[in-house]
C-alpha cells in the first residue's frame, strides 16, 4: 500500500442481529447487491453497487468475531501499522473497543477517539 492512500476508508462494516433482513433493506434501497461470504455455519454479505462491481461494504451478523461490535455503519480507516495507530489512540485520550484482529493478511481495531465516536484503524497486508 502506499502512502498515498493512507488515511482513506478501505471498508465499511454494518453489524447487526438480523444480517439477512438488513442485507435485503440496503439492497432495495440503496440498489446494493449482495456476495454471500461463508462464515463457518451461516452467511454474512459483501455489498457492491453493480452486479459485477467489487465489495464495499460488509452487512455481518452480530456472531462470532462481531459479536462485540455495536450497530451501526463503522467506516475502516486505513494506516500504515495498526499496532502503532492503537498506541497512539491511547497515548491521545481515545479507547480500543476490540483487540487488535487478523482477516487474512489484514489487521483491525476498532476504536473510540475522544469524543466517544467509533471507528476501525485497518492495516492491509501486514502479515
Amino acid at each position: 500500500m502506499s502512502d498515498e492512500n493512507l488515511g482513506a476508508i478501505a471498508w465499511l462494516d454494518l453489524t447487526v442481529e438480523n444480517a439477512q433482513q438488513t442485507r435485503d433493506f440496503y439492497q432495495q434501497v440503496v440498489g446494493w447487491h449482495a456476495q454471500s461470504v461463508d462464515m463457518d455455519g451461516y452467511q454474512d454479505y459483501a455489498m457492491a453497487p453493480t452486479k459485477i462491481g467489487e465489495p464495499v461494504a460488509g452487512i455481518c451478523h452480530a456472531r462470532g468475531t462481531n459479536a462485540d461490535l455495536p450497530a451501526m455503519w463503522l467506516p475502516y480507516f486505513l494506516v500504515k501499522n495498526v499496532e502503532q495507530a492503537a498506541a497512539d489512540v491511547k497515548a491521545l485520550g481515545g479507547v480500543l473497543c476490540t483487540q487488535i484482529k487478523t482477516m487474512g493478511n489484514d489487521r483491525f481495531v476498532v476504536i473510540k477517539d475522544p469524543a466517544g465516536a467509533a471507528c476501525a484503524l485497518y492495516e492491509q497486508g501486514s502479515s
